[in-house]
């Protein structure tokens, strides 16, 4: 079950979410039938629950054309790829959902903190 802290992005309202924050905004590209992507959801709702005064957790789901175009532009390859926006910019970003995603997830939050 999706944590109620996370919120969905469209390509219509991406760049207002990332650049009007006040905290770190990581967004997870994913699609619905990616396993690795099904595999670090979990993940993500337990840094979204244990973390939320420091990082918005935000997902574009890419099962939807829409979003299409917002990947390609922000060079999106593989999936699950995260990105860590501070203060509106990209400040990191990682690909693919490791064994330890939490621990690696948590360490890139750390370090931009």
């Amino acid at each position: 079950m999706a944590s109620p802290k996370i919120v969905d992005l469209e390509a219509a309202n991406y760049d207002a979410a990332v650049k009007s924050s006040n905290k770190l905004v990581l967004v997870d590209f994913w699609a619905s039938w990616c396993g690795p992507c099904r595999a670090l959801a979990p993940v993500l709702d337990q840094i979204a629950e244990e973390q939320s005064e420091t990082v918005q957790i935000c997902k574009v789901s890419l099962d939807s054309d829409a979003n299409l175009p917002l990947a390609q532009n922000l060079g999106v390859s593989s999936i699950p790829a995260l990105f860590l926006y501070k203060n509106g910019a990209v400040v990191d970003k990682m690909v693919g959902a490791p064994p330890n995603a939490k621990k690696q997830i948590g360490d890139l939050i750390k370090k931009h903190v």
